[in-house]
C-alpha cells in the first residue's frame, strides 16, 4: 500500500523531466532548454506539423486579467517522452492551475500527454472565463440596449446615434471577443483530437479524459457561437432601432416641407416686381391671399393624413 502511494505521489523533479517550458521571448533561454531534444519550432513555423520525434501543435488562447481581455499564443511539441511548450512566458498563469490539477491527480504528471491534457484543460477553462466575461458585459448593457430598441432614455427623450455610440462601441468588443474565442476553441480542439490520437491505447483512463475534454472544449466553442449570435442580434436590433427613428425624423421633415411648400409658391408670386397687380386693389384682396395660402397649405396636409404617413 506505501509503495502504492509513494508511486502516484505528485513529484516536481519528475514533471520538469517530462514537460520542459520555453519561453518565446528569451531566445538564448529557449535554445539552452531545448537543447539536445531534437525540437525545432522555427521549422514548425507556427503550424500543425510532424516529425519522427514531435507532433506540433499550435494554439491561440484568450486570457482575461481584470478587464483586459489579451491573446496569447502557445505551441505543444508533444514527443514519444517529453512534452515541450513554447510559450510566453516562464510563469504562464493558466498553466499554473494545470500545475494544480496535476498535483490534485498525480498520475496526470506520469506521462506528456498527461500533461498536456493538464494544459488544454486549463487553457478550455480560461477560454470560458473570457466568453463569461464577454456575457457579463452584454448583460450590463442590458438597460442600454433596451433603452435603444424603444428610442427613448428613462427621462423620455429620443435617443439618436451619438446617444448610443459608447454602446456600440462595447458590443463591439465583445463580438470581437466571442468572435476569436470561436477561432481558439477550434484550434484547442483540433489539439485536443491529435492528443487523443497520439495517446495509447494502453492509456485508457487517460483516453476518457481527454474525450470529455474534447466534448468541453466544442461546448465552450458552442456557448462562444451562442453569444456571438446574440451580440450580432442585439447589435442589429439596435441599429434598427436607429434607422427607424432617423427616418421618422426625415419623414417630419419632408412633410413640413410638403406643406409649407404652397404657402411659399404663393408668397414667391407676391414678391415679384409687377407693375400692375388687381388683387392688391380689392377691399378683401388680403383676406383672400391669406385664406388662399392657408388652403394651399391644408390640402397637402390633408392628403398626407389620408395616406396615413403621419402614423
Amino acid at each position: 500500500m506505501e509503495t502504492r502511494t509513494e508511486r502516484t505521489r505528485f513529484d516536481p523533479v519528475d514533471l520538469r523531466r517530462r514537460w520542459v517550458q520555453v519561453p518565446a521571448g528569451d531566445p538564448q533561454v529557449a535554445a539552452e532548454r531545448i537543447e539536445g531534444l531534437g525540437v525545432d519550432f522555427a521549422a514548425a513555423n507556427g503550424r500543425v506539423w510532424e516529425t519522427d520525434d514531435f507532433v506540433y501543435l499550435p494554439v491561440v488562447v484568450n486570457l482575461r486579467t481584470g478587464d483586459t481581455i489579451s491573446r496569447e499564443a502557445v505551441v505543444f511539441a508533444l514527443g514519444h517522452d517529453v512534452l515541450v511548450t513554447l510559450q510566453p512566458e516562464v510563469r504562464f498563469a493558466p498553466f499554473d492551475k494545470a500545475v494544480a490539477r496535476m498535483r490534485r491527480t498525480p498520475h496526470l504528471a506520469g506521462s506528456p500527454h498527461g500533461v498536456m491534457y493538464a494544459l488544454l484543460y486549463a487553457l478550455n477553462e480560461a477560454a470560458e472565463r473570457v466568453i463569461d466575461y464577454a456575457s457579463d458585459a452584454l448583460e450590463a448593457m442590458t438597460d442600454e440596449i433596451d433603452m435603444a430598441t424603444k428610442g427613448v432614455d428613462e427621462n423620455g427623450r429620443d435617443i439618436g446615434v451619438m446617444d448610443m455610440q459608447d454602446t456600440i462601441a462595447r458590443m463591439n468588443e465583445a463580438e470581437e471577443i466571442v468572435s476569436r474565442s470561436q477561432e481558439s476553441q477550434l484550434l484547442l480542439a483540433r489539439a485536443a483530437r491529435y492528443l487523443r490520437a497520439e495517446t495509447a491505447a494502453s492509456e485508457v483512463e487517460l483516453g476518457k479524459l481527454i474525450d470529455i475534454l474534447i466534448a468541453d472544449i466544442d461546448g465552450v466553442k458552442e456557448h462562444a457561437s451562442f453569444e456571438h449570435d446574440k451580440v450580432r442580434y442585439l447589435q442589429q436590433s439596435i441599429m434598427t432601432s436607429l434607422d427607424v427613428k432617423q427616418n421618422q425624423i426625415v419623414k417630419v421633415f419632408t412633410i413640413i416641407t410638403a406643406v409649407f411648400l404652397p404657402p411659399t409658391l404663393i408668397a414667391t408670386f407676391y414678391g415679384m416686381n409687377f407693375t400692375w397687380m388687381p388683387e392688391l386693389e380689392w377691399e378683401h384682396g388680403f383676406l383672400v391671399t391669406t385664406l388662399l395660402t392657408l388652403v394651399a397649405a391644408l390640402i397637402p396636409l390633408a392628403y398626407i393624413k389620408r395616406k396615413g404617413w403621419l402614423r
